[in-house]
């Protein structure tokens, strides 16, 4: 038994604790000095590079490693395409819920917005960037133009891409792949030890971008539109709790305690506005709830491009938001539209923030007949900030869950340390120091 790990940690050295207290303090800075508040980006900025310039090697690291430990392409070809069928049918969900909601609440009836009055700059680089977004040009963006681009731009697609079939070359080595593996072993450890310094920093990182927050947009932002603010995260906490909660179930753990287990990295997230910031520790979460490494080095990275669960219910839910708002009335062939746009804009929109507004404008723009103008989105523009950090939140639960869930149908799920740890969460920086190398990655 390791004693070190029984000693009781001080509150204020608890990660999600300093994360809380820096969030009020950006909230309170951004209210009393909106100024000095708005200087603070940098610390929000400077974090999210720290942890986003590991992001590319730890992905490679975990996806190579992945596939050469698991050997049999088959099972590597049988655990992808469960993971995206898993993918698929949770962003259906998404979507519908997204649109469900909309049609039982109406946040938007009686908006009475007038289409002709809106100032389509607002939302200009939006628009721009969304009529590139084509089915063409989501196919050719995964293909980096050298193999090291990935790794400067940081495309989570274009890193998949090259990692897969980097790890599908290993394999085939013969006596030289466990060399190879165990190397690729060895760097991902000391990556994954450089994240348990830099994590250290969240509370600094979470304190500048909320003071910048509240600073820059203001709270009144957040009384102008309560009622879609409101309708968002009530949609997305019922999604959490009913559709991933009955997941979860079937799969044997409770979704509140999982998402007991995660909070740290969904303070983070909340105070960042990216589940980016949290993609190594969220693999490390896995392993220490049971799922296997394999599982967690392939579903955890594809999830964060193909399983946005709250970008999915964000992109229908403001879609219809918007239509009310400017008093269109769509056909059932415009919804069978809209959810359609949505699955395919979704995808590759990893937990960035702003994003989820881009995939919006391209859902808009493919509307037959046009009801809802692109401007129409300077009606939210403001308050999209606020919406960003609960579909970070819940695309990050969103790809928890299915991690655990794989590992399940695969066989690979650890249940005495599932239940261990679920009845015993462990601190991110805890696991880092305690556990044995071996098993870091």
């Amino acid at each position: 038994m390791n004693i070190a790990a029984t000693v009781r940690t001080p509150w204020y050295r608890i990660l999600y604790v300093q994360v809380l207290i820096a969030i009020a303090l950006g909230v309170i800075l951004g209210y009393l000095a909106p100024e000095t508040a708005k200087s603070m980006k940098w610390l929000g900025d400077a974090f999210i590079a720290l942890i986003r310039m590991m992001i590319a090697p730890v992905i490679f690291c975990t996806i190579v490693h992945g596939i050469a430990s698991i050997g049999d392409l088959r099972k590597v070809g049988r655990v992808g395409l469960k993971a995206l069928i898993y993918f698929e049918v949770m962003s259906t969900f998404a979507l519908f819920i997204g649109v469900v909601v909309a049609e039982v609440v109406k946040p938007g009836a009686g908006f009475g917005a007038d289409p002709k009055t809106l100032d389509p700059s607002a939302v200009a680089q939006y628009a721009t960037a969304a009529a590139k977004d084509s089915t063409i040009a989501h196919i050719l963006a995964i293909i980096p133009q050298s193999f090291l681009e990935p790794f400067a731009g940081g495309d989570l697609l274009q890193i998949l891409l090259i990692s897969i079939l980097t790890g599908v070359v290993v394999t085939q080595l013969g006596d030289t792949a466990p060399v190879v593996g165990r190397v690729v072993d060895i760097v991902g450890r000391i990556l994954f030890k450089i994240i348990g310094l830099v994590v250290k920093l969240a509370p600094i990182g979470a304190f500048g971008a909320m003071a910048f927050t509240i600073g820059q947009y203001g709270i009144a932002k957040l009384g102008n539109l309560a009622g879609l603010i409101a309708t968002f995260y009530v949609s997305s906490v019922l999604f959490v709790v009913l559709v991933l909660g009955a997941v979860a179930w079937l799969n044997g753990f409770s979704i509140l305690r999982f998402v007991s287990y995660i909070k740290d990295e969904l303070l983070i997230v909340l105070g960042t506005s990216s589940s980016e910031t949290v993609l190594p520790q969220i693999m490390q979460k896995m392993e220490g709830l049971g799922a296997s490494k394999p599982v967690v080095g392939l579903v955890i990275p594809t999830g964060y491009s193909f399983n946005l669960d709250g970008t999915n219910i964000y992109m229908t839910l403001a879609t219809l938001f918007l239509a009310q708002a400017v008093g269109a009335d769509l056909s059932f062939g415009q919804y069978a539209t809209i959810i359609l746009v949505a699955m395919l804009t979704s995808k590759g929109a990893s937990g960035v923030t702003g994003a989820g507004f881009i995939t919006l404008a391209a859902t808009l723009a493919a509307i037959p007949n046009n009801p809802v103008p692109v401007a129409a989105m300077t009606l939210i523009l403001g308050i999209d900030k606020f919406m960003s950090e609960c579909r970070a939140l819940t695309n990050l639960v969103g790809n928890g869950v299915a991690t655990i869930v794989v590992s399940n149908w695969e066989g690979e799920l650890d249940r005495t340390l599932l239940n261990e740890a679920m009845t015993r969460p462990i601190a991110i920086g805890d696991m880092v120091e305690s556990k044995p190398l071996e098993t870091v990655i």
